[in-house]
């Protein structure tokens, strides 16, 4: 039986917002004392990943970028060795503080903090680069810098949802739903979900009830057919984010994203 996109209200529900902005602050806090000289709760971080995007549901990360000083940088950039994995741990430590009892832990590119509630928080140390963008640090493979750009992500998500009538949101909220409650077995992330919708959607829009000309699964049809023309391509010419044009990697979600978009249409 078909699932069509619905749209999903209250995905995240009033309580669960009130305990990740009690936290949000609280993380924030602790990075702006120990690198900032500040107790502001609200400075220097701000939402990002699924959740800054608007596109997050009930199970989803709480995505989290904390803009570190620049003299920062140039401090760990100059150690020997794998100076963003000292960076990641620095910052881990510093979270620790606040979280004594709590699972933190430094993960590649980000903190994690796993609630004992469900809710689950990364935390991104990053700084400001050229162009709106922000450096962070990848510990991996000997440790590197990388780039990205969430904030024009944010904005060209808000602007597509607005041009669609919130059809865009609620097709990103709609694959999540089906991802976590069919496929958990498998590995989809919430990037590729949101810059596979946002350049797929093209100009379908929600409309008025009996305004349109569409039959059902129409939509959903469509989007099964734009994986089909261009998954194949993606070696070629990866997907790219909205708003940012980074590259997307789709290795590790590309079968999951599959099965959820026939499940919308079979």
């Amino acid at each position: 039986m078909p699932n069509y996109v619905k749209k999903h209200y209250d995905i995240i529900s009033k309580d669960s917002r009130s305990k990740i902005s009690i936290r949000y602050k609280k993380i924030t806090k602790s990075i702006n004392s120990e690198f900032w000289n500040s107790t502001s709760e609200t400075n220097n971080s701000f939402y990002v990943g699924s959740y800054g995007r608007n596109t997050a549901i009930s199970t989803s990360d709480i995505d989290i970028l904390v803009l570190l000083p620049s003299s920062e940088f140039d401090r760990f950039n100059n150690l020997s060795g794998n100076s963003q994995s000292r960076l990641l741990q620095a910052v881990k430590d510093t979270i620790k503080l606040s979280y004594p009892n709590s699972d933190v832990k430094a993960d590649g590119q980000v903190i994690k903090i796993n609630y004992s509630d469900g809710i689950k928080f990364e935390i991104l140390p990053a700084f400001k680069n050229y162009f709106g963008s922000y450096i962070y640090p990848d510990s991996n493979l000997g440790g590197n810098w990388k780039s990205t750009n969430p904030k024009a992500e944010q904005e060209a998500m808000k602007q597509k949802n607005k041009e669609s009538n919130g059809l865009l949101v609620a097709t990103c909220r709609h694959l999540r739903y089906i991802r976590d409650n069919f496929y958990k077995s498998y590995h989809l992330s919430g990037i590729v979900i949101d810059s596979f919708i946002y350049n797929a959607i093209g100009n379908w829009e929600y409309v008025q009830e009996g305004t349109s000309s569409a039959s059902p699964g129409d939509y959903e049809g469509r989007l099964l057919d734009y994986f089909n023309e261009k998954s194949i391509l993606w070696s070629n010419f990866p997907l790219r984010a909205p708003g940012s044009e980074d590259e997307v990697s789709t290795d590790d979600s590309i079968k999951c994203l599959e099965k959820v978009l026939k499940y919308m249409v079979e």
